[in-house]
Parts: structure tokens; sequence; C-alpha cells
């Protein structure tokens, strides 16, 4: 193992040597980020999920940087071209770009124009150009017309020579990094419409003549015009001006003052600029670009998905869920208060058939049978007039009756899951389960579904897929092992996000319990087939057992801690449940005395705040939340109404508003908040419950633009700008809905 790598981690984290050694250590054994930031912080020196994360992603980086450069040393050393000094500097690269630099000149090519020249015998020539010495030009020239070697002029022989030289001149180690440099910072995206595709590419409006910085072009900017290359109606191009990369590259490739072998040194720099460098460079800078605003869209993706999953949950109640329609009426079903379909059935209050009374007595009906506490909505066709049928009824006050996000449902009612589920019913009862059991527990449900499928994310399907992927699988194990799993009425789906399980695993569990019922205890889990020790050490500390014999296998403190807090109950002479129970009591026990070699004071001060609140679900406390009423369509909008909402995606330049109009709304950066603010995240949260003032209605194409800011019409009735730069254009792609930095987007 490469320990310089250990250095550049720790330097870059800012973090001890020690520290990274010791996590990648754990890491390498198997255990994973949400195991070692809780259960091993001695051993870490108390990292965080974000830092521990950080360090497996950088030394993957480099050990795959490692991969590459064991890879080229073997091809040069194959090709007898291996020198000390150039070993030395493949060794001493830190990045990707170094190492294919250094590699370049090695590198097996296509026959080139300058492979070509070569073979005709003018390399000899092209040395002696290259030194940019005084020389009778033609004179030297002659001497290499070849009927032979295909040479019939002394043209041709220039000519030659100078492919050579620029083929050299573009494996300049050192002018490549200064012209990389020069088209990240001064580089200009420049974005065209193809001619005649005006009408047919109306989407992508915004960028038929723009034009913006590389180094600053926001990551959606950089996607939407990707996007639109991509479908062949934009022309993207990523360079900085000619003139001052030409100029780059002769002040370092010229030495001497004007003289003919310098002229042609100036001709085979300018080809090796147009031919070879100025594409190589915009490849490269267009794959950077990409991947940095890859890293934000998943950041943003993330984030989003974070918040949404970590959304308040009504928790274990009898619940009716109504996936609503006009037509095909409103599928509704009841579920008991562990998720288990009790009823179904089909009412259909709503235009057509509009059978109200015939509905209502269905509703009610059930409501009653069932003991229904809450009645929930999906939020998509027909979800107002739906909802205000049922308010209609009279029902009991604590029936609680309130609109669920169903974004995903259909995508979950034709799985393999819901299939396997719900093998008998058809995919509108699924969606309506689903539905429900939202309310009752997002993220018991929401892990069912592929999160690219949620609506939360930016331009999620640009994204470097399996990056998306490993960004979206941390950030799902990190709220599943945050808010713990009851391991005997989980799904499969769920337990697969728990630390050390996987999808085998999960599914012994589940066969398990229908083979043996219930866990009694965790120690019981390790009686599951194929789980060792290893697997067990990474999950139990995640899963819970209520009501077990031991009280501890409710809560988050691990197994191999029982016999300390024991220890702290013995010592003061009571029982574990009175340890628990009682705060006087705890009060009472001196971490320090049970410090030791393996239990410092953190995982100690853990385990006594886990004593407290044994369990505890750490979201928030669901809140009811109703739409204006009387504001069911975007027709009923008028410029100026003040209306609650819920935050359905976050997006660099603002956050998407849904007001129950079947349409999210736009508030853009400019108008999330009074002050000055440079991340829509600084001031809004995916499922938020917000007050927004309608400041723009474009019937025609379905786009609402919304504020959050106390006064957004300013003193002189239109919008105020005061607190913000000016307002960027937002792309018109119709996907609006849909390094460390980017590890906050995941572990927040």
């Amino acid at each position: 193992m490469n320990t310089n790598h250990f250095l550049i981690v720790a330097g870059e984290l800012q973090i001890k040597v020690k520290q990274v050694t010791d996590t990648i250590e754990l890491l390498d054994e198997g255990a994973t980020v949400p195991f070692i930031s809780r259960y091993r912080k001695e051993v870490t020196g108390s990292l965080d999920e974000v830092q521990v994360a950080a360090i497996r992603d950088r030394m993957q980086q480099l050990r795959e940087l490692d991969k590459r450069r064991e890879a080229v040393l073997k091809s040069i050393q194959e090709q007898g071209k291996l020198t000390e000094e150039l070993e030395k500097k493949i060794q001493a690269a830190e990045t990707m770009a170094v190492l294919e630099d250094l590699y370049l000149p090695y590198k097996p090519k296509r026959r080139t124009k300058a492979t070509i020249a070569k073979e005709k015998g003018l390399e000899p020539l092209a040395d002696l150009i290259f030194t940019q010495d005084s020389i009778d030009l033609e004179a030297e020239a002659l001497n290499y017309i070849s009927e032979e070697k295909e040479v019939a002029s002394v043209d041709e022989a220039l000519q030659g020579a100078r492919d050579i030289i620029a083929e050299r001149v573009n494996e300049h180690v050192a002018l490549r990094k200064k012209m990389r440099d020069l088209f990240i910072n001064e580089g200009t995206f420049t974005c065209k419409v193809i001619p005649g595709k005006e009408e047919e590419a109306a989407k992508y409006k915004d960028y038929f003549d723009w034009s913006e910085p590389i180094k600053t072009a926001p990551s959606h900017r950089v996607l939407a015009m990707r996007r639109g290359e991509k479908e062949l109606f934009l022309m993207l191009d990523s360079c900085p001006e000619e003139f001052s990369a030409i100029a780059l590259m002769e002040e370092i490739i010229l030495e001497n003052a004007a003289n003919s072998s310098v002229d042609q040194v100036r001709l085979a720099i300018k080809d090796c600029y147009k031919r070879l460098m100025k594409p190589s460079m915009e490849t490269e800078v267009r794959l950077y670009t990409k991947k940095k605003a890859d890293e934000e869209a998943i950041k943003v993706f993330a984030e989003n998905l974070r918040q949404l999953l970590l959304a308040a949950p009504l928790g274990e109640k009898s619940v009716m869920a109504i996936d609503p329609g006009f037509r095909t009426g409103c599928k509704t079903v009841c579920l008991g208060p562990q998720g288990q379909v009790l009823s179904y059935d089909a009412i259909f209050p709503n235009e057509p058939q509009r059978k109200l009374a015939e509905a209502g007595a269905t509703v009610r009906h059930l409501v009653e049978k069932f003991k229904i506490e809450a009645i929930a909505i999906g939020n998509g066709t027909a979800s107002r007039e739906t909802e205000a049928f049922v308010k209609s009824l009279g029902l009991p006050k604590h029936v609680i009756v309130t609109m669920v996000n169903e974004s995903g449902a259909s995508i979950y009612s034709a799985s393999d899951v819901a299939r396997e589920e719900f093998p008998d019913f058809d995919l509108t009862v699924r969606g309506a389960v689903s539905i429900g059991r939202r309310l009752m527990d997002p993220l018991a449900e929401l892990v069912k579904i592929d999160a690219k499928s949620i609506g939360v994310g930016q331009y999620q399907h640009d994204v470097d897929q399996s990056a998306l992927k490993n960004s979206l699988d941390d950030t799902v194990m990190s709220c599943v092992n945050g808010v713990g799993v009851e391991v005997n009425t989980a799904s499969k789906q769920l337990l697969t996000y728990v630390s050390g399980l996987g999808s085998v695993l999960a599914q012994n569990i589940v066969n398990y319990r229908n083979e043996n019922g219930p866990f009694k205890s965790r120690s019981e889990i390790k009686k599951v087939p194929r789980l060792g020790d290893k697997a067990f050490e990474q999950a139990a500390g995640f899963l819970r057992i209520r009501n077990a014999k031991n009280p501890l296998d409710a809560s988050a403190v691990h197994p191999e801690r029982y016999a300390l807090v024991e220890q702290m109950a013995a010592d003061l002479g009571v029982k574990v449940v009175d340890l628990m129970a009682s705060e006087e009591i705890r009060s009472k026990i001196n971490l320090k005395n049970y410090v030791s070699d393996n239990v410092g004071l953190p995982t100690l001060q853990d385990i006594l705040e886990e004593l407290s609140k044994p369990g505890r679900d750490p979201r928030e406390t669901f809140e009811v939340f109703n739409f204006q009423e009387g504001v069911n369509e975007i027709t009923d909008l008028k410029v100026g109404m003040k209306l609650p909402g819920i935050v359905t995606n976050i997006t660099k330049f603002g956050a998407f508003v849904d007001i129950g109009v079947h349409q999210d709304g736009l508030v853009h950066l400019s108008h999330l908040a009074d002050r000055f603010i440079k991340d829509p995240t600084e001031v809004v949260s995916v499922s938020q419950k917000v007050e927004v003032t309608v400041m723009e209605v474009d019937k025609a194409r379905k786009r609402i633009g919304l504020s959050m800011k106390s006064d957004p019409f300013g003193e002189r009735g239109k919008p105020s700008q005061k607190s913000q730069p000016k307002k960027e254009k937002v792309e018109e792609s119709g996907d609006f809905a849909s390094k460390l930095a980017l590890l906050k987007g995941k572990f927040r």
C-alpha cells in the first residue's frame, strides 16, 4: 500500500494521518460508513460520516491512479523506453491528467501524419528545424527529397518535418498543463442553435445564442447545453480565444528571434493547436466540466433525497389511502397500523360518474369499520376535487385528511417489488397502498422505489449514472441507519440498506421471520442463515426489537456494549430498565469510571444519550398540511395571491413548490428570501411548508412564478431586484421536476 496516499488524504481533509490509516483499515475489513462513524469513534478519533466517506472515496481515486500508473510503467518498459528520470516523473504524478500527459509520447497510436513523416525519414530534418537555429532550410530540405520515400519536393519535406514538430509540441507536458489551465480559466462556452432547427428546438430557446465563461458556468446550464447538443439541436464550443492559446504556445516553444527555422516552428505550432491541441484540450475540459456539473447535480439530488426520506412520519396508525381519478374512479385502500392491507374498493365521487352519495357512504363505513385515523390522498389528477369531497363528509374531527406526494407511486406499482408484495392486486391498488404507507413512514416506503423516479433530482438522467447510484445508495443507507429499523416489521428493501446486510441477508431475515415468527432478541438474529459474526457486528446496532426481554434490544446501544451498561446498572444497585427510565439515576453515572482501552468518552456519551431516549425516532413530528381552498387549477391563480405550499424539489437556480394546482411553481433563487443567498438550501428544504406569492402565471406553457419575499413586488409594484444579482436564465429543458462538498450532500 502506498503510504504516501495517507499523507495526501490527511492533508486534503485536514485530519491526522493515524485517523486516515485506521479508517482505511476498518473499511478494508468490510466495515460500513455508518458503523464506523457510530460505533468506532475511539478508533477514528470521532470522524463523522462525511469524513469517513471522504477518506473512502479519495483513497479509491488514489488506488485507481496507482493501477493506471502500473499499466503505464509496464507499457513503456515493454517498449524499452523507460528511463530512470521518466520513471521518477511517473511515480511522482499526483493526478490522472499529469500521468496521461507523461504517457502520451509513448502511447500506442494509429498512423498519424507524424508517423508517416518519420517513415519517410524526415525526423532528422524536424530535429534540425526544432533547434530553431539559423540554417539554409531549402538546402537542408533538398537532402530529403527521395522518390523511394515519396518525398517529391522541398515543400513536402518541410511539411513532413512540421507534422513531426506539431506532434512533439502537442506532447509537451508543461505546455499541456498550462493550456489546460487556460481553457478552464479563460475559456468560454459558446452555444448556438443548429440552423433550421429553431422551431424544433424551442425548449432550448435560451441557448440559441449564448456564451458564458467556462469557469463560472453553473451546473444546470452546462447540463442543459450538453443535452441540447446531444439531441442535435445545439452546437457547443468550449475554447479560449485562439490568439491567447497560440500566444501561450509560442511563449513556451519559441526560443530564438525570427529566422526561417522559427518560422517553420511557428507554422507547426498553429497546425498543432488547430489539429491536435485544441480538440484534445476541448475534450478534456468538456469531461472536466461535465464531471463538475455532475457532482453539483448529484449533490443537489442527494440532499433533496435525504430531506424527503427523513420527512416526518405519521407513525403506526390506521390509514385510508385514496389514489384519486376521474373516469376510472378513486382506488381506496384501508391499511392497518403496520401497513397491512385490510380492504380495497373503488369510489366515484368525481366526474363523469359523480356518485357522491354512494362514495360518501363507502368512505364513512370504512372509516368506522377500520377505525381510520388518517386519510391520505395522492396529489395527482383529481386530487383537489377528491380532497374537497372527503372533507365535505363530516367525518370525526380526529380523522386527519392530508395530501401525499405520489411521485414514484406508479413506478412502484409496476415494479417487481410490488408484484412480489401484492401479486393479486392491480397497478392502481398497489399505487394506493404506496400512497398510504408513504404517509405512515416515508423512509420505509420510498426505499422500494428507484431514487431517480422520486422526482427530486436535477438532470438525473444526464449525469454519471455510476456516481449517481453510489451517492444515492450512500444517502439511503445513511438515512436508514440513522433512523434505525424494526427488524420484525421491516420489508426486505428496507433491511437491504442496513449496515452489513445487503439483499441476500435481508431476504434471509424475512424468510426466517416468516418461518419462525418475530425475533425475540437481537442475539436470535445470529440464527439467520449466512449471517455471520461480521455481518451481525455491522448490523446489530441499527436493528431494533421492541418488547424484547432485554430493553437494550430496542435501542441504538450495540450488543457489544450490553455488559458495560449492565455494569453501570449494577454499580448503582438498579436494573438496566431502571437506568433507562430515570434521569435521576443516570445522573449518578460517572463516565470516567468506565473508560478503558476499547471504550472512550465518545462512545460512553453516546450510550448515555441513547439510554435517555432508547430507540426514539430522530425525525420531526408529523404536522397536517392543507392547500388553499378554492385554488385547484392553474386557471384559479392570480398574480399577487398568497398561498401555502410544500417544497417538492430544489435545484441550483431555485425551488419548486406544490401549491395544489397539479403544476409546481418555481421560486427563483432571487425570490427565495429578502436577503442575498447563494444556494437555495440556505433557506428551504424538500417537504418544507412555505407561504408563497404568485408572481407570474403562463397558462399556455404551464409555468408558474412564485416568490417567498416579504415584499416581492417592491415599492413600485415590480419584483424587487435590490438584494440579488441579475436573475439567471432558466433553461426550458422540460426536466425541472425531475469530493467533500459532494459528500456533504450525501451525509449532511
